[in-house]
């Protein structure tokens, strides 16, 4: 069967987990021709749910402290030359305020594993964005919480969750972690998100260390039977103040393979062109949107704290204020036919074009 062949059966169904590690190392070395047919079968796959609409989400990083130790990311606890900062309630609030103003209609809430904040803390600020911004999605994205901290956020109006399960292959998740950081929990975490009725969402880095095509197989069939609404991928960008300095960067190429796979995958999923893809390569987040994403997530965080969120190395946007950013990528994506919409973006199942805002 022919790559273009393999590649139009996986609309209908998914091959074995080696099958399907066969096909991702195929397309990793395969040509031009190719990519080209993949990348155009997943951005037609999008339109047909999404239209050519990008949805925006206002990204507000307010705390870069964490209790954990992953080995890949730079605001680990034991990096002790971050200079650490929390935003308060008032100073989330005002990132929030400002953002409505430039058409930003979902705000998420992003942190290292902080207890400084309570449960309380989260889900009075929650109720408050809400309350101030009735027709905004909340989404959080604040780590591994107990199914009743989950409840009260979710409780207190937030509408979505986002917890990357890093790896499916449980051997190469033990691999990124610190062996407190059990991979059975965040199974748990994610189970108990949906049964809760968050829009939940996954993902995982491309070309971490100890990855395999296998590990990435099996990345694909776990979404599949685990149905995620939102799913981010980047590829993975060493730190110099982590144990995983010395590795490559993840191929920006695979990236968009796995990004591609993917919405073959789930056709109706969000998926973010992410940070760290336009990090890996100056036209990373037009790539991205080629090849089935359609969200991106500019940064509402104040510009005096943005570098100070450095889950790895040279990452972009981190002087520009929001306002420069918003009509930076509007004229970005203008070049290749998407275009930003004023829209919560909620994950639909059967949209269909003709209802999408134009």
């Amino acid at each position: 069967m022919s790559i273009q062949n393999k590649i139009d059966s996986l609309q209908s169904s998914l091959p074995t987990p080696a099958e399907l590690a066969l096909l991702i190392e195929e397309l990793n070395s395969s040509d031009e021709e190719s990519l080209k047919y993949l990348f155009t079968t997943a951005r037609k796959l999008t339109e047909d749910t999404y239209g050519k609409n990008v949805y925006i989400r206002g990204l507000i990083e307010f705390s870069n402290y964490c209790k954990n130790n992953c080995y890949y990311c730079g605001i680990r606890k034991d990096n002790k030359n971050v200079d650490r900062y929390r935003l308060t309630r008032e100073e989330i609030l005002e990132c929030c305020k400002q953002g409505y103003e430039l058409g930003f209609r979902t705000f998420v809430l992003q942190s290292g594993e902080d207890d400084f904040y309570s449960a309380d803390d989260i889900a009075k600020i929650t109720s408050e964005i809400k309350n101030a911004h009735p027709d905004c999605a909340v989404t959080l994205s604040l780590g591994e919480k107990s199914r009743s901290e989950y409840e009260l956020f979710r409780r207190a109006g937030a509408d979505r969750y986002l917890l990357r399960h890093e790896s499916a292959d449980c051997t190469h998740y033990k691999k990124l972690k610190p062996p407190q950081l059990v991979f059975e929990n965040r199974m748990r975490c994610l189970k108990e998100l949906k049964e809760l009725g968050f829009q939940t969402g996954a993902g995982f880095m491309v070309g971490s260390p100890f990855q395999t095509f296998e590990s990435l197989a099996k990345d694909l069939l776990f979404l599949k039977e685990f149905q995620p609404h939102m799913v981010g991928i980047g590829p993975f960008i060493p730190h110099h103040a982590t144990p995983f300095k010395d590795f490559a960067q993840g191929s920006v190429k695979l990236t968009l393979i796995m990004l591609a796979l993917t919405r073959l995958t789930l056709p109706h999923a969000l998926i973010p062109a992410t940070t760290a893809l336009g990090t890996a390569d100056p036209l990373g987040r037009e790539k991205g949107l080629q090849a089935g994403a359609n969200v991106v997530m500019p940064n509402l965080s104040p510009v005096s704290v943005r570098k100070k969120y450095e889950l790895y190395e040279n990452k972009i946007c981190t002087s520009s204020e929001a306002a420069e950013c918003i009509e930076c990528l509007k004229r970005r994506l203008s070049t290749i036919d998407r275009h930003i919409v004023t829209d919560r973006g909620d994950y639909c199942s059967k949209r269909s074009t003709k209802d999408l805002p134009q």
